[in-house]
């Protein structure tokens, strides 16, 4: 999977489509993601607790990550991510890094 927690990404389909928000949570296994302020639901709620309020609490539900895409904070657009592996100058092990396929700057 290619998003990760913590990226920015725009939403290129759907009603929130035009959107940028912040990864919160992947599910990989599912293929979907939670994106901080886009795809909220209305969640009816019973009180269990007294300090827990009930009611109708909105919530960001799962969007597809086929409808996401990284949005590159260096060249200001939304982007699709490739991956390099960068070889060590010492001894250490060589890791491999997420890439924008714009501007080729390590996201």
């Amino acid at each position: 999977m290619r998003i990760k927690k913590g990226d920015s990404v725009l939403v290129i389909a759907g009603d929130e489509k035009g959107k940028i928000g912040k990864v919160l949570k992947v599910f990989p296994d599912k293929n979907r993601a939670i994106v901080e302020g886009v795809n909220f639901i209305k969640r009816h709620t019973r009180q269990t607790r007294k300090a827990q309020k009930g009611g109708i609490i909105e919530k960001e539900a799962s969007v597809n990550v086929s409808n996401l895409l990284v949005y590159c904070s260096k060249c200001s657009s939304p982007t699709r991510v490739s991956f390099k592996v960068l070889q060590p100058e010492t001894g250490e092990k060589s890791s491999k890094v997420r890439i924008c396929r714009k501007c080729g700057e390590i996201i």
